[in-house]
């Protein structure tokens, strides 16, 4: 990325803060009267022509102001934006409705995504942990009938996977008590990714008579073990709120926007494909998205930690979007939800 000079930072951050504001382009004279330094509109124009070859800014033929492009967005990320604190009233609001939220992980996730859209007038997604990268705790087979074996597998992080599979003839107790402690000392404290990848590795020196229920495991280590970021749950909220944006006036954007949050697919790879800096925050903007549905758009995300999981929370909105607050209220609010649980 090109090293700017004083002037060319001061007014960059200018123009990007008052359209972040305004989402009207941004003049010379506004930046003469309203900037750090003062020049004249005409030096001030002569610094705007140059960020503009540089394609940190750009204008249409219509207006004489200028409206920052996807590399002048990412420049104010990476070098000149400061992050703007969350108002009190924000927190409490947060604090005070996740805490009044049901003890029931799905209806907290519902409550995050609908307050988050409520306070960001963004579109506002949450996903479950990844229960796959959690650390194996203990496993349960419990013979529910003669041809139905439930199989539980719990995490350190307090998650739970149940399974109901057929089986042809039923299975003694002592066999189920046998083989259950077997398998929980040969996979304790491995990820449940790590049990799916060399399971058969592990169990190949088992001596047993219950070759029944490790053919189970076996024939469905997928299904038990499984990665299920691909098919994750998610929450979403702020598909009202975000008519307020002056982007969604046309009705087409609005229509654009809540496709996208249909088709589940695209934001879930996504969000699984998002680089992430020390604390977690990944921002995504216009055209560094992969999916062209998303070009218009800018995508930042949290973590969130469920013990030794973690999921996920975004905001998806105009490249306009104010990303030092929305910074601070994803960083908040993941960190009430880890509190949480």
């Amino acid at each position: 990325m090109d090293e700017l000079t004083y002037r060319e930072k001061v007014i960059l951050r200018c123009i990007i803060e008052e359209y972040i504001y305004s989402a009207n382009p941004v003049g010379s004279r506004y930046i003469s009267k309203n900037s750090e330094i003062k020049l004249s509109p005409a030096s001030v124009r002569n610094v705007m022509s140059d960020l503009e070859e540089l394609n940190y800014l750009t204008h249409n033929h219509t207006s004489g102001g200028r409206v920052p492009t996807d590399k002048g967005y990412r420049y104010f990320v990476n070098e000149l934006m400061d992050t703007e604190p969350m108002i009190q009233q924000e927190k409490d609001i947060l604090k005070t409705q996740i805490n009044e939220a049901d003890n029931v992980k799905d209806e907290i996730y519902k409550e995050v995504s609908r307050i988050l859209g409520r306070l960001s007038k963004e579109i506002s997604i949450v996903s479950q942990p990844y229960i796959s990268g959690g650390i194996f705790e203990r496993l349960e087979l419990v013979n529910l009938s003669s041809t139905k074996l439930l199989v539980i597998v719990s995490i350190k992080a307090g998650l739970v996977r149940t399974l109901l599979f057929d089986v042809e003839t039923g299975i003694a107790r002592d066999k189920i008590e046998k083989i259950t402690g077997i398998l929980n000392e040969k996979l304790s404290g491995l990820s449940l990714t790590e049990i799916r990848k060399t399971f058969a590795e592990r169990i190949k020196d088992i001596r047993t008579d219950s070759k029944e229920i490790l053919k189970v495991f076996i024939d469905s280590i997928d299904k038990i073990f499984h990665d299920e970021k691909e098919g994750m749950t998610l929450y979403i909220g702020g598909t009202t709120e975000i008519l307020s944006q002056p982007e969604f006036g046309d009705t087409n954007n609005y229509k654009n926007i809540i496709e996208l949050t249909d088709e589940k697919g695209i934001v879930v790879h996504v969000l699984n494909n998002l680089p992430v800096d020390e604390k977690g925050i990944s921002i995504s903007i216009g055209s560094e998205n992969k999916d062209e549905k998303l070009k218009d758009y800018s995508i930042i995300s949290s973590e969130y930690s469920v013990g030794d999981v973690k999921g996920r929370i975004a905001l998806i909105g105009p490249k306009r979007m104010n990303y030092s607050k929305m910074v601070s209220m994803l960083d908040f609010t993941s960190k009430i939800i880890t509190e949480k649980f």
